[in-house]
């Protein structure tokens, strides 16, 4: 989806006619990037902020007065957006400017009226906006149709891929299970129901998975469940007679999507209709009342369209049941995951050893080994040509070989040289870039597999690299070695981990704008909730538990020069102390990322014994795992690429 910048023009003055004409008459309209859902990555024809702004990250919210357009994105974004919105455009940096609810209390009227589509945010920020914009009596109006809908003429259509089961063999429980032991957190809370809308919140509970969002294995569905009944609201183009039946079997009434709200509206009055019930139809009422009736829904996916159609005395506002056994893996969970990343490690090292040979075929360069000076490209007589969209379709062609790929699960970062210093950078295949043997390449790449969902950066250099370039990587790496060898106690945050990451560069004045790391799903999304390891005051909510997964992915980023990031994906587990301190019991992490760190680029000077060791045995365990999934060159590959090393001289 890309649009010239004079229709972008065009757009942006449709909307603020339509703005105009409206009545009560909007002096400001809200484009968030989320959907109904309050998803990260979206649908095509869900990425509204995009196409009026023209900023394709997957974080950021327009703002459209009758004279401005802001657009305010996080610190992976800033350069990116720079490049890419227009001169009508005013990029709002998060954490250094004013948020927007600020801003618009700040900079707008009294009694200025601002408009949003109520199904695309969530009830956490409007009710967040509504408390900033009493100080002059402004309004948050929520519109009946989306204002940026009626200019996109060719928004994508709304297509019916049909949903397929999650397999107990990888899900590792029930639908049965999971409805119980939700319901037991209902009975606990003394609520009588839950409205889940959250995309892959209703993929793990029911089982099911899907094409409906690029990436994300999840279905566009919401889920009510009560203590009685359950209900999947779903475009039925989409259900199987596989799909009925399983859901037959497991008591859940299959709806239309459209009909969630009315929906939420009964269950507010106490009369949703429910599932059979020994033998009779039961309906959702409490038998004290409706007034006694308790809602769950989580405030940070709820949209504000559900939520309005309850009574505020009906609402029980607390974050989701389902977040937190979603993010503790099951043991099959964790064996899926396990064996996705050595697959997935196979792959990347397939990858790397294809990309080494081929700069040194086509660019004459040192490799991936060696540091000699001199590199230039042959004449092209055979035309290959080598850009950062033709080397990551390779890439995703080594993991579609693999068993259980369904597919990537995020957009490849594919980047060379000052691209690599554009945090979340995606390459297009008309303007990207070439390699060059003289500039560091970063690769940022996951992929789907039925068994488990995968992230792994890594950052190599063909040429010789700078020794500023070495002592910034090392850094980096020493920051990721601390995070992954770090041991605490339980009931500790990923605010309290981040630091372990970013002090080997702190002692050398260098940061990065980026959280560390993040929860990963199990064939679900790439980017996982509730926990996560960052400066972020969101961070501090909740502590890590055994169990869980979680990158680790520290970097740093010279712009308009290069980038460093580097990732593997952590599991959370019980750690073997001496002592037990205050009986708390101690945790620790096991990496199951397996691809080289590459050595060339290590200032080992830097490096304590510890931290070289390491390294050494990291490796060691690299060539154990992956060899048997390689043919002999690339054995003989990796065999180099893991050589143990030593302190410099």
């Amino acid at each position: 989806m890309t649009t010239s910048v004079a229709a972008r023009d065009q757009h942006l003055d449709e909307i603020r006619a339509l703005m105009a004409a409206h009545s009560p008459s909007i002096h400001a309209l809200l484009v968030p990037s989320e959907d109904a859902h309050q998803s990260e990555y979206v649908s095509e024809r869900d990425k509204r902020r995009q196409f009026i702004s023209g900023f394709t990250g997957s974080a950021g919210l327009a703002l459209i007065t009758a004279k401005e357009a802001l657009l305010w994105t996080d610190g992976r974004y800033f350069l990116q957006a720079t490049q890419q919105l227009s001169d009508r455009w005013k990029l709002m940096r998060m954490g250094e400017d004013p948020p927007v609810e600020v801003w618009i209390a700040d900079n707008l009227l009294d009694g200025a009226v601002i408009a949003i589509d109520s199904w695309c945010i969530s009830v956490e920020s409007a009710q967040r906006y509504e408390q900033a914009f009493l100080k002059k009596n402004q309004t948050l109006l929520q519109l009946s149709s989306d204002l940026v809908d009626e200019v996109w003429k060719e928004r994508p259509p709304n297509d019916a891929l049909p949903v397929n089961v999650q397999p107990v063999e990888f899900a590792g429980r029930s639908v049965a299970e999971k409805i119980n032991e939700l319901r037991e957190r209902l009975q606990h809370e003394k609520a009588t129901a839950i409205i889940i809308t959250a995309l892959d919140e209703v993929a793990w509970l029911y089982n099911v998975r899907g094409d409906d969002v690029h990436y994300s294995p999840v279905v566009h569905s919401y889920a009510i469940v009560t203590l009685h009944g359950a209900f999947f609201y779903v475009d039925k183009r989409k259900v199987t007679n596989e799909i009925e039946n399983y859901m037959a079997e497991n008591g859940i009434d299959i709806r239309e999507y459209h009909m969630v709200q009315p929906d939420v509206s009964l269950l507010s009055s106490g009369q949703l209709e429910g599932s059979i019930v020994n033998g009779n139809l039961h309906v959702e009422k409490d038998i004290k009342g409706v007034e006694h009736l308790k809602i769950w829904i989580d405030s940070n996916s709820c949209c504000l369209a559900l939520y309005s159609k309850l009574r505020q005395d009906q609402v029980l506002m607390l974050q989701s049941p389902i977040a937190l056994p979603k993010a503790v893996k099951n043991p099959m969970e964790l064996d899926g995951l396990r064996k996705a990343h050595i697959r997935d490690g196979a792959a990347v090292v397939q990858y790397l050893a294809w990309l080494d040979n081929q700069m040194q075929e086509h660019y004459r360069a040192s490799g991936y080994f060696s540091e000699a000076n001199g590199s230039q490209k042959k004449e092209h007589l055979e035309k290959i040509k080598l850009t950062e969209v033709s080397v990551s379709d390779k890439l995703e062609g080594f993991r579609a070989e693999k068993e259980h790929f369904k597919g990537l699960s995020f957009p490849t970062i594919s980047s060379v040289g000052p691209n690599a210093a554009i945090i979340h950078y995606s390459p297009e295949a008309n303007t990207c870039a070439e390699l060059d043997a003289d500039k560091i390449y970063l690769c940022d790449s996951g992929a789907q597999y039925m068994d488990g969902t995968t992230d792994i950066t890594r950052t190599v250099h063909f040429g010789k690299p700078s020794e500023h370039e070495k002592s910034c990587y090392t850094a980096v790496l020493k920051g990721h070695i601390a995070l992954d060898a770090a041991v605490f106690p339980n009931g500790t945050t990923g605010h309290a981990l981040d630091i372990l990451a970013r002090t080997p560069l702190w002692k050398n004045g260098l940061d990065y704008r980026h959280g560390t790391g993040h929860g990963i799903g199990s064939y679900l999304n790439v980017h996982e909730g509730p926990h996560l390891i960052s400066f972020r005051p969101s961070a501090r909510n909740v502590p890590l538990q055994a169990s869980m997964t979680v990158t680790d992915e520290p970097g740093y980023y010279e712009d308009g020069n290069f980038g460093i990031r580097l990732e593997n994906v952590l599991i959370v587990k019980e750690a073997n102390t001496k002592f037990n301190f205050g009986a708390k019991g101690f945790l620790s992490f096991e990496h199951i990322t397996w691809a080289p760190y590459q050595t060339k680029l290590i200032n080992t000077a830097l490096m304590t014994p510890a931290e070289i060791e390491w390294v050494n045995l990291y490796h060691s365990d690299c060539r154990k795992i992956l060899e048997s999934y390689l043919n002999d060159q690339e054995k003989e590959w990796l065999w180099r690429a893991t050589e143990p090393i030593t302190v410099s001289s």
